[in-house]
């Protein structure tokens, strides 16, 4: 049985298919890593520091301000 010219372009489109799966599984495992790794170093920064994460990533005012505005020390809501 010979290939026909579709049955080929089948085959090179399922494997494109396929090692295009493999570079995303790859590469959505390695941006899970690296997430993790960040949030257990900001939790231990948090714990030797005593600076939340926000605080860490410089959105610390933002936070502060929703907390003071939540607990009505603020004339104003944003």
């Amino acid at each position: 049985m010979t290939n026909t010219p579709a049955t080929d372009k089948w085959f090179q489109h399922r494997a494109e298919q396929l090692i295009h799966m493999e570079q995303l599984q790859r590469v959505e495992r390695f941006n899970g890593r690296a997430a993790m790794l960040g949030i257990v170093i900001g939790i231990i920064t948090e714990g030797l520091t005593g600076s939340g994460i926000a605080h860490q990533i410089g959105l610390g005012a933002l936070v502060d301000g929703y907390a003071a505005c939540r607990t009505q020390f603020l004339p104003f809501c944003f």
